[in-house]
């Protein structure tokens, strides 16, 4: 009994050892594939994981960060619960199931979770900064002001807090208040473009038009990508008979935001007031597909089109507004005027006979100027006056949008550099596909790889990874599997090459790791191949990458990547591909005049590389070479990498 416990227990401990080290690859997989934001494979990911375990917290947690990036807000709900009853003493866990609710309007649950955060985390101020906002939501300004109170105390220094505490003063209609803590404010952090814009709207509501257009100008030039800010600075302009730059503005307002209602229905105004109808008219059509009901945009259109000639346009207009509003006098004298210019004398009588006595001697049918005390006045986007159809519209209420603060803010590119590098060539089972038409990346070492094994899912050269649906990732699982069963049939070299097959499905769905093992084997039975040695260093520089963001020290392996480059460019000196990685590398480690070196090689070998010019523009930048960066990118944007234009917008004045 005694030999067959030991025999037993022999047996057991290794299998479980293996389990747990399979579950926690798993995990580790699946971090990397949320870290670079494939969130439905890393979904899959810990589906195995908690279909294996699903007593342990973290997969459930992790998953739960995942639906939350997809949007998926009840599902990163109810996994964060679940990882909360496994452990309830993770702070995290509360935040994102905190974040989640508060995306669905679930503030006062909300509020719960963040108590809970900071209880673990007293001194935590992003913590303390998303509970105001949720209070602010709920209305209970009072409690907002207790926290806000407490955490002025803890952070003098913070300008958050006075922001929020002038948000809650004029939630309370004390302007003059919130102006003082919005000042305070900026004068700690004078950086905030969003604490610029609720100034400048004190400043508009105190009718202070060129102090809101000097603040929204700041707020601008802060944050350049926010709509409302263009939109509020054209009214300020405006008011300050500054039309060609309200017009601009407004522009600039539906370029960032192509359905905002209050820039198109505003600029259709400005347009008539500086004679441009038709493409007033343009304007008011793209409002009125937005709201098919809208009568003061319907209104003004008729007025338009009678004025521009297109009669029949007009008296259909007409007609809209008359059957909502029959006593529309108005609008029944500019049908009637219409009906005239057709020749519809009988229909046009009928209507002047029904505004004969109520119009007697009002002169019709010419849209007035607007006197310099109609210019200074608009009316709210719900208030129906047709003796205001050409004011401005405004927001009934402006609204503050907030930003919450979390290590989980949604999206990776929030704790990345404004300006990246564009990803490594490495080789896949898809093409080639960033969108430019006229160019194939081609290797002759891949395609004799390819030729020489008659692969049926043949290798293709690509710079971008995109992220895999759930079908897409099962295919590259099933394949991984199949190759596996394949290996383990052929121990010899006659099937090296299915490793390397293995160590590109692998990397197709981010397990670096398992991808870097199979390489290794593979140059230990072929150290002559230089595309073994350039996925390893690939695999590896993506390893690093994630690994550094966890803190980890990567230094060691950094310098193995670059090994590898380098052995791969010795192996095949004539591949664009290698020198633009190698390029790449430097740049990650901050060597960028080593980097442009590398980056022209690239060139020389292949004219056509459209993220050789863009990188190369990159690191101009970097070293302040402004001149042949702009140039690098226009080159990068002529041939198809349309992103550098907004590089270039952004550095070609400086």
């Amino acid at each position: 009994m005694r030999k067959l416990l030991i025999s037993l227990l022999l047996f057991v401990t290794p299998v479980l050892t293996f389990a747990q080290f399979r579950t926690n690859r798993l995990l580790d997989v699946g971090r990397s594939a949320l870290y670079y934001e494939d969130y439905v494979l890393s979904i899959q990911y810990f589906n195995q994981v908690i279909m294996m375990k699903p007593y342990l917290y973290e997969p459930w947690f992790l998953r739960g960060v995942a639906k939350f990036y997809l949007d998926d807000y009840v599902g990163a709900e109810n996994d964060c619960s679940e990882a909360i009853r496994l452990n309830p003493y993770i702070s995290e866990v509360y935040e994102v199931r905190g974040l989640s609710l508060i995306k669905q309007g679930r503030y006062e649950d909300a509020i719960k979770d963040y108590d809970k955060t900071i209880d673990f985390s007293p001194y935590n101020k992003g913590l303390w900064y998303n509970r105001v906002l949720c209070k602010i939501e709920s209305k209970d300004y009072d409690a907002a002001n207790a926290d806000l109170d407490s955490m002025i105390v803890m952070w003098k220094t913070y300008a958050k807090s006075y922001s929020l505490k002038a948000e809650v003063c004029l939630q309370q209609k004390d302007t003059i208040t919130a102006g003082k803590y919005l000042d305070q404010s900026l004068d700690v952090d004078p950086y905030d473009g969003d604490v610029w814009a609720m100034r400048a709207l004190i400043s508009m509501s105190e009718e202070k038009w060129k102090d809101a257009d000097q603040q929204l100008s700041k707020a601008i030039h802060l944050k350049p990508t926010t709509p409302n800010n263009y939109v509020n600075r054209a009214l300020a302009r405006y008011n300050i008979n500054n039309l060609r730059g309200a017009l601009s503005d407004y522009d600039k307002a539906i370029e960032l935001a192509p359905n905002n209602f209050l820039a198109h229905y505003n600029r259709g105004q400005l347009r008539v007031q500086v004679g441009d109808d038709n493409r007033a008219i343009s304007d008011f059509d793209y409002v009125i597909s937005m709201e098919p009901n809208n009568v003061m945009a319907i209104y003004n259109r008729a007025i338009l089109l009678e004025r521009t000639g297109d009669i029949q346009g007009a008296i259909r207009d007409y007609s809209v507004l008359i059957d909502e509003y029959p006593n529309f006098w108005a609008g029944l004298s500019g049908r009637a005027r219409c009906y005239r210019l057709l020749g519809m004398t009988a229909k046009a009588e009928q209507d002047e006979f029904r505004i004969f006595k109520a119009q007697n001697d009002k002169h019709n049918g010419v849209q007035p100027r607007w006197s310099k005390k109609q210019k200074l006045n608009v009316r709210k986007k719900s208030e129906i006056d047709f003796n205001k159809y050409n004011n401005l519209v405004v927001e009934d209420e402006n609204n503050i949008e907030h930003e919450y603060s979390t290590a989980y803010r949604g999206h990776v590119q929030n704790r990345k550099v404004d300006i990246d590098f564009l990803p490594m060539y490495q080789l896949s089972f898809s093409q080639y596909d960033n969108g430019m038409k006229s160019y194939q990346a081609f290797d002759p070492d891949v395609e004799e790889f390819n030729h020489n094994y008659n692969i049926s899912d043949k290798l293709y050269v690509k710079c971008n990874t995109t992220p895999l649906s759930e079908d897409e990732s099962q295919k590259i699982f099933d394949m991984i599997d199949m190759l596996t069963d394949s290996i383990m049939a052929s121990q010899n070299k006659s099937g090296n090459h299915l490793l390397l097959l293995r160590a590109v499905a692998n990397g197709v769905v981010q397990n670096y790791g398992d991808a870097v093992s199979d390489l290794t084997k593979y140059i230990q039975n072929d150290s002559t191949s230089s595309i073994a040695y350039w996925q390893r260093a690939v695999y590896q520089a993506r390893m690093n990458e994630y690994n550094a963001s966890q803190g980890i020290d990567v230094k060691l392996k950094m310098a193995s990547a670059m090994s590898d480059i380098n052995k791969a460019i010795i192996l095949n000196r004539k591949s664009a591909y290698l020198y633009y990685n190698r390029g790449n590398l430097h740049a990650a480690n901050k060597d960028y005049p080593i980097a442009v070196e590398d980056y022209n090689k690239s060139l020389e070998l292949d004219p056509n590389l459209a993220e050789a010019y863009y990188n190369r523009g990159i690191a101009n930048i970097e070293l302040n070479d402004i001149e042949n960066g702009v140039h690098d990118l226009s080159k990068a944007g002529e041939l198809g990498l349309y992103n550098a234009y907004s590089i270039i917008k952004k550095y070609s004045k400086k």
